[in-house]
């Protein structure tokens, strides 16, 4: 056995030109997205203004497939059923190493890039969430970590998922139900955020559905004995759901919006229609307590003499987070560091800030870099991502990048009027190097993916087994209808 100070020494001359070398990759590969940044800046703004919703984010997908495709990636459309989805592949053999990238806007918030609030004329969408960067992003830190592989030989396979209806569609979950993520070896994500860290809550999962209800239409002054109400039926059960929240643990979260309420007070409502959320950090609560609602649905039905179907659009598992991978990436985020804004970035900032605050917070902050906090289960609050699923199959690690003045809420026109001006080109800029650095390291370090897949297996138990919450239905490419 070596002595220890001589094993230290023999360690550090061993080490030592590995890490340069590394460095100077990673150099390489930083260059690079620098070097682009003007073409995915073009490319996120275009995703930006076409604003596409879930399942329609045809020309979006289009985009970044084609740029893909120009960059010598094999491309394969259509996949798990969904017509804007896609992998794009370059490489073979191992390690198989998978980055994310989503690109679908939401209804409802509609924003010019300006730090006051201004509808966008001829738009009834925005990106509130970041996801046309976050697709861009993700496709420039493939492409460069691509021409790494190209010049070094570096063996392996990379495969961009374009994935699409992230804002409850659960786009992912087909995917991973399909076993589009079969075989990948690790997966690396990231999100628009208003500060830098490393994604380690897990998140909550969700099940989300449509409650339609049918009656019969009557005039609803000359003859109401006659009708009978579907929009009765709906608040009968919205009622009994109220209800119920007293009766399910603290941390579930139930949201609902009437969608469809009738067209006229003098006519008894012939159909009328609920869309419901129920989240808790356990999948096993949200089936428990969904199986409740559906049940509240059918006595709603029951009692004003009206039917109800139920059709399930979405449902996402909780989060595994994997400390190994969250390591090696905040590495990356550190290496990188935060963002610096322009004085006029600084006062565009400032402007989001007070109309969330009113006192608005400083932006620094954008510059810092959270500390990193081993994995966590979320004990209450936050949002849901079908990101969740991808984890239960695949070891799974995200960033969070400052694109976002601080303190600007996600899903708010505040959020859309980041994300189209530089402050989330920045942001995004910071992303693509980080995922871009994180990928080269798993290309890299083997040793590193298998630690991370035992803590995998791990964390999942023994005898786990994948079972999508929305089933075994189609994509439900009309949810959004």
């Amino acid at each position: 056995m070596l002595h220890p100070v001589r094993l230290a020494a023999s360690a550090v001359l061993l080490t030592a030109p590995c890490v340069l070398i590394a460095q100077t990759k990673k150099a390489d590969v930083h260059a690079r997205v620098d070097a682009t940044k003007s073409a995915y800046d073009e490319i996120a703004l275009k995703i930006w203004d076409w604003a596409e919703i879930g399942f329609r984010e045809t020309k979006s997908s289009a985009l970044l497939q084609a740029q893909l495709g120009r960059e010598g990636f094999a491309v394969e459309s259509g996949v798990a059923g969904m017509p804007t989805a896609f992998v794009a592949s370059y490489g073979s053999g191992s390690p198989v190493i998978g980055v994310l990238a989503e690109f679908d806007a939401l209804p409802g918030v509609s924003q010019e890039a300006v730090p006051e609030k201004k509808e966008r004329p001829g738009s009834a969408a925005g990106h509130a969430c970041g996801h046309h960067l976050f697709g861009a992003g993700s496709v420039q830190a493939a492409v460069a970590v691509k021409e790494w592989m190209r010049a070094t030989g570096q063996r392996g396979t990379l495969r961009v998922y374009g994935t699409p209806a992230e804002e409850g569609g659960s786009g992912k979950v087909y995917m991973v139900r399909d076993g589009v993520f079969a075989g990948v070896d690790a997966v690396v994500h990231w999100h628009s955020d208003s500060r830098n860290a490393i994604t380690m809550a897990s998140s909550l999962a969700n099940k989300s559905g449509k409650f339609r209800f049918s009656g019969v239409a009557s005039h609803a002054a000359a003859s109401p004995e006659r009708g009978r109400s579907a929009l009765d039926g709906v608040e009968a059960m919205n009622h009994m759901a109220n209800l119920l929240r007293e009766h399910v643990p603290e941390t579930t979260r139930i949201h609902y919006v009437i969608t469809k309420g009738g067209e006229a007070p003098n006519v008894v409502p012939a159909a009328a229609e609920v869309y419901y959320y129920v989240r808790s950090p356990n999948r096993d609560v949200v089936k428990e307590v969904w199986d409740r609602i559906e049940k509240a649905a059918q006595g709603a039905a029951l009692g004003t003499g009206t039917t109800v179907k139920v059709e399930v659009t979405g449902g996402v598992h909780e989060l595994l987070i994997n400390d190994v991978l969250g390591r090696l990436m905040h590495e990356n985020l550190t290496t990188v560091g935060g963002i610096t804004y322009t004085p006029e970035e600084r006062e565009f900032a400032l402007k989001i800030g007070r109309t969330v605050f009113g006192v608005a917070p400083a932006p620094e902050t954008v510059g810092l870099i959270a500390p990193y906090v081993p994995g966590q289960r979320r004990e209450g609050g936050g949002g849901s991502t079908d990101v969740g699923d991808v984890s239960w199959v695949v070891p799974t690690v995200g960033l969070r990048a400052a694109t976002w003045a601080p303190g600007t809420p996600a899903h708010s026109w505040q959020a859309v009027a980041c994300g189209g001006a530089s402050l989330g080109l920045k942001g995004m800029n910071l992303a693509a190097k980080v995922v871009a650095g994180t990928l080269l390291d798993l290309f890299a370090k083997p040793a590193v993916i298998a630690e991370a897949k035992v803590e995998f297996e791990q964390k999942r138990g023994a005898g786990f087994k994948y079972v999508a919450l929305l089933g075994d239905r189609p994509p439900a490419l009309n949810y959004r209808d």
